[in-house]
């Protein structure tokens, strides 16, 4: 019998066994003050750049409302902590409380990983889950994780639920791209953006993750919470990337000429290099934005906007049509290098 696949979201620092929630603080104590308050919104959208910490927050607000199910009981609370040993905390961490309904992209195990969706009858578990008496008698959650996974099949299945909700159900609904959403879906949410953490947030978030979730020096750490943007989950994927190393390389030079471009770019060559250069297109496509933002508040950025978009859709071609990686981030490097002489 083949050995069965692991969820490889399944670790000691996913956000459901979370105790802390580092910075979003304004965004937590509106969701307290709606529930003791006695009029909590039956659907919640916790939209931003992905993992600056949504998902940490819907866990914990699903843990307090389980735990403190009252406004009343809320009233006592100045933030949505629940300590460990509570009977919520432990449930939610073992993905057990019954309660409780994640709607997330499910495991293939004949394919062995990830499936690319959330699948319809994933999003239609929510209507049998909403169907059903609350086992304690009080809340019934229901986190999406994330929305920007959803198909069309999927997000309509949700969408029948969300609009006639029964009595104390909430959902929460993590989404990176809030825009992509469906309309009618994000009609019938409050919505709630959440803006990236500080440099030395992330960095916080970062030292204090469980044994294993990182194996880096301060200054590594700290390399990775700058180029992260505020992102822990980010940070968590450069530290030991090639491709951002690369990236730290081009920051250091002042100048790039051909050869320079040429020696950056030697880092993609070859097949096992994809992760890598993803890793790379990503910053060097998110840098050249802030550069063209920054020029244009001072009235000469059109050249770096028109080079963002020309790198942008080169990355894009290169990677659709599998063209050589080392060449298309050395002509990129070249044409970003063009656009700041012109700035």
């Amino acid at each position: 019998m083949a050995e069965e696949f692991k969820d490889p979201r399944d670790v000691p620092w996913h956000p459901r066994r979370a105790s802390e929630l580092v910075g979003h603080k304004a965004t937590e104590a509106r969701l307290l003050q709606a529930h003791q308050a006695g009029k909590l919104h039956h659907a919640w959208l916790l939209s931003g750049p992905k993992g600056i910490g949504k998902a940490t927050l819907a866990y914990r607000f699903a843990r307090f409302l389980l735990q403190v199910p009252t406004a009343h009981g809320a009233q006592a609370h100045t933030t949505l902590h629940i300590a460990p040993e509570g009977h919520a905390f432990r449930q939610v961490a073992a993905a057990s409380h019954p309660d409780l309904l994640v709607i997330e992209r499910a495991v293939d195990q004949r394919a062995k990983r990830l499936k690319t969706e959330i699948a319809v009858d994933d999003a239609r578990d929510a209507q049998g889950f909403f169907a059903r008496t609350s086992g304690a008698g009080g809340w019934r959650v229901a986190i999406v994780d994330a929305a920007d996974d959803l198909n069309s099949e999927s997000a309509n299945a949700l969408l029948k639920v969300i609009e006639e909700p029964p009595k104390q159900s909430i959902f929460l609904i993590v989404c990176n791209q809030p825009g992509r959403l469906m309309r009618t879906i994000r009609s019938r949410c409050l919505h709630l953006p959440m803006a990236p953490l500080s440099t030395d947030e992330t960095l916080k978030v970062l030292r204090h993750l469980p044994p294993g979730a990182v194996e880096a020096e301060e200054g590594a750490l700290r390399e990775a919470a700058e180029l992260s943007r505020g992102s822990p989950g980010k940070a968590m994927d450069l530290i030991g990337s090639r491709g951002a190393a690369a990236f730290g390389e081009f920051l250091k030079r002042s100048k790039l000429s051909p050869a320079t471009a040429v020696e950056i770019a030697a880092a993609f060559s070859g097949r096992e290099t994809a992760e890598d250069y993803y890793v790379f297109c990503e910053l060097l496509v998110g840098w050249t934005a802030e550069q063209a933002r920054s020029a244009g508040l001072h009235g000469h950025g059109e050249a770096l906007a028109r080079a963002h978009d020309d790198i942008n859709a080169s990355l894009r071609q290169a990677d659709a049509l599998n063209l050589d990686r080392r060449q298309t981030v050395t002509d990129a490097l070249m044409r970003l290098e063009e656009a700041l002489k012109a700035s």
